[in-house]
Formats: structure tokens, C-alpha cells, sequence
């Protein structure tokens, strides 16, 4: 014999719920940014890192919430220096470069005044501490940010796939 019980959850009640999971529920692909530690758990977004150039860079990629796969490029020591994008929808710019954000901002707004990076489909920010290469039309967007401080020894942005 199969009993069932129904729960019913007050109108207020649910509404407090709702909005419960919609402040919980984006967390949970959560990521690092530009500069932290490559998490070393395998069970974020992603899985388990891949090892490129005999095992200099580690990749992991995963497919963000607008489709866009993320592929995100740590050295040896685990520290994130790049990430690279492609796909529907511009990946969440400020999540992935943490606390470099500031520094893209103030780069593009200078740029923008100086009369650079006007270009409809491409942008090009570079500080001496961050560079963001950022194009495409619409449904179609690819990108990459690294920290150039941070390349590991012998590896440059054209070695990220």
C-alpha cells in the first residue's frame, strides 16, 4: 500500500521560498576568479583538471548558465591566470576576473575616452596587470582574459585553446 502526503506551503510562505532560492541557487556555480587558487575538489563546474603543456597549465571547463563553455587556465601551483570564452552569451565579466574588475573598467572607460575600443564587435583592454580580448556577434561571442604577470614560464596567450 502506497501513502503520499501532500505539503502545502502557505502563499507567503512560498514566496519567502522563492525567494530564498533564487538568492541561493545562482551560488551554486560559483567558480575562483583571475588570481585565486584553482579549487582542487572535482566536484565544482567542470570536474577534474586537464594537464596542457607537460603539465605547466591545467584546464578546467565548464558550460556556464547562458550556454557559454569556460574553460579556466591555472599554472602548476593552482593559481588561475586565464580564463577563455565561447558561446551564445558574454560569460558574468566580473565574476571571472574577481579583483581585477576594477582595473578592466578603469582600462576600457579610458580607452573608450581616448577614442580606442569602439569597434562594434571586438575590444581589446589591456593594463599592465590584466588583458581582456572580448568580440563576436550576436549568439556567437569568444574571449579571453589573463593576468600577464601570472603566464607560467614559457607559455603565452596563444598556447590557450
Amino acid at each position: 500500500m502506497r501513502v503520499s502526503r501532500m505539503i502545502t506551503i502557505p502563499i507567503c510562505g512560498g514566496v519567502a521560498l522563492s525567494a530564498a532560492l533564487a538568492v541561493l541557487l545562482p551560488m551554486t556555480d560559483a567558480q575562483a576568479a583571475l588570481g585565486d587558487a584553482m579549487a582542487a575538489a572535482p566536484g565544482g563546474p567542470g570536474g577534474a583538471p586537464v594537464a596542457l603543456l607537460n603539465g605547466a597549465v591545467q584546464r578546467r571547463t565548464h558550460v556556464d548558465a547562458g550556454g557559454t563553455t569556460v574553460n579556466e587556465y591555472a599554472s602548476s601551483t593552482g593559481q588561475i591566470f586565464a580564463y577563455t570564452w565561447q558561446g551564445p552569451t558574454v560569460p558574468d565579466l566580473p565574476a571571472l576576473l574577481g579583483a581585477y574588475d576594477a582595473s578592466y573598467r578603469a582600462g576600457a572607460a579610458a580607452g573608450f575616452a581616448a577614442g580606442e575600443n569602439q569597434d562594434l564587435h571586438a575590444s581589446r583592454v589591456a593594463q599592465p596587470d590584466l588583458v581582456v580580448e572580448s568580440g563576436g556577434q550576436m549568439r556567437s561571442y569568444v574571449g579571453r582574459a589573463w593576468l600577464p604577470g601570472a603566464l607560467p614560464a614559457g607559455v603565452t596567450p596563444a598556447d590557450l585553446p
